[in-house]
């Protein structure tokens, strides 16, 4: 069968004007063949750059359309990294009240997925893998049946990708909200324009902005709280797995993590963890646990054996949903700016962000508990992976003592520790 990928989408992408009306008559489109993957994308990209066909839709900047009465079934596209899935948190809250009586289903990454484990208001999760090579082309096959066979009358799409409005439109999403980037307009019923405070001020303004311009959403009570739930299985495990490596079990528990995903820009040395961990062994007697991904063990087992303490290694025996509940029975935080780092600060336990490359003020961790260590040079932020100079200074500057003094001011160490490190 030969499927004409464009007309289907044609027909799925009617912008729905202030007089919406519930549809009937919803529009069938079979999942393409194989071979018909990259004809799909060609000619879905075709749609959006005929810019006289657009021009009958509806124009960027109406007013945005409350959906909250009639969509029975949510999707929420979720984003792509650990870090910015913390930082999405107000925007999902945000659409949990907004419709509260709908079905609400996040669609994340299958080695995110236990992120959501503890959020019971979160309907259903449904992971996904997308491999390389023709596997690939399988793997989104079958990520769009799933999508088209729970009929959802509204897919919200966090991501700024053109793939993920394709999903959502092929999957036969009755209305595809987004901002309208990556040439994917065409493929949204409800669309805005990034600009004003979805680029100033912190991140998680950004998805909050896109929800209240598209769909007329505003921030839930307390959405600004990036609160995080742990699931009790996952906290039961990691509490095991601390009765049986810790050594000192009554001595403040600080969790390190050495690593960032996005280069060496962010990456605060190892030697400076290394002598923090001393530091804070020896000055308050506290016992810490470096955390991370598996591909992130042979650098925590670098810091630890560059110590003169005895450090506990964690990075490589957790999913997401253990890190999170590792991380819920710790006293204190110091890391890089990471997933780890808004983990922490989610979870409101005493938390410091060391700071180089990028900028605190809109990606900063969140929350009375949470602060950061920073030096604002001439060339920073530059959010680059490499320092252009080669020096690294922004990072370099940072002394283990400022981190220290900065956690013991928080709280990690107990009321009675504020000036001792």
């Amino acid at each position: 069968m030969v499927l004409n990928v464009a007309a289907c989408l044609h027909t799925n992408v009617t912008i729905y004007s202030t007089d919406i009306a519930a549809r009937s008559d919803r529009t069938i489109c079979a999942i393409p063949d194989e071979a018909d993957v990259d004809e799909a994308i060609s000619q879905a990209q075709a749609i959006h750059e005929d810019s006289r066909t657009s021009a009958s839709r509806a124009r960027a900047g109406r007013t945005p359309i409350a959906l909250t009465g009639i969509a029975g079934r949510v999707m929420v596209k979720e984003v792509n990294w650990l870090g910015d899935l913390v930082i999405s948190l107000p925007a999902l809250r945000s659409i949990r009240a907004a419709f509260a009586t709908s079905t609400l289903t996040v669609m994340v990454k299958k080695e995110l997925a236990n992120f959501f484990d503890g959020m019971t208001w979160v309907d259903e999760v449904i992971p996904y893998t997308v491999r390389r090579g023709v596997r690939g082309i399988r793997d989104r096959m079958n990520l769009i049946g799933k999508i088209r066979e729970r009929h959802f009358d509204l897919a919200i799409l966090l991501p700024n990708s053109f793939e993920s409005a394709l999903w959502a439109t092929l999957g036969g999403a009755r209305r595809r909200a987004g901002f309208n980037t990556d040439r994917r307009g065409a493929m949204l019923t409800h669309r805005a324009t990034p600009e004003g405070d979805a680029l100033d001020g912190h991140q998680r303004g950004y998805w909050l902005a896109m929800i209240r311009e598209t769909i007329g959403i505003m921030p839930a009570a307390g959405a600004d709280e990036m609160k995080l739930e742990v699931a009790k299985p996952h906290r039961e495990r990691m509490q095991a797995w601390l009765d049986a490596h810790r050594m000192s079990p009554g001595a403040p528990l600080i969790a390190i993590a050495p690593a960032a995903a996005y280069g060496p820009a962010k990456e605060w040395p190892l030697v400076r963890y290394a002598a923090l961990i001393d530091l804070l062994t020896e000055r308050v007697g506290a016992e810490c646990v470096l955390v991370g991904a598996p591909m992130e063990r042979d650098l925590c087992a670098q810091v630890a054996a560059t110590t003169q303490s005895d450090t506990l290694i964690a990075a490589g025996e957790t999913d997401i949903g253990d890190l999170i509940a590792l991380l819920s029975l710790c006293d204190g935080f110091a890391g890089n700016d990471s997933g780890a780092m808004h983990l922490a600060s989610a979870l409101a336990i005493p938390t410091v962000g060391i700071f180089g490359s990028t900028n605190p003020d809109r990606t900063g961790p969140s929350g009375p508990s949470a602060d950061v260590v920073y030096h604002q040079l001439e060339c920073s932020p530059c959010l680059e992976r490499t320092c252009r100079f080669g020096h690294y200074n922004c990072l370099r500057e940072i002394s283990p003592a400022e981190v220290a003094r900065k956690l013991a001011t928080l709280g990690a160490f107990g009321p009675m520790v504020k000036r001792s490190v």
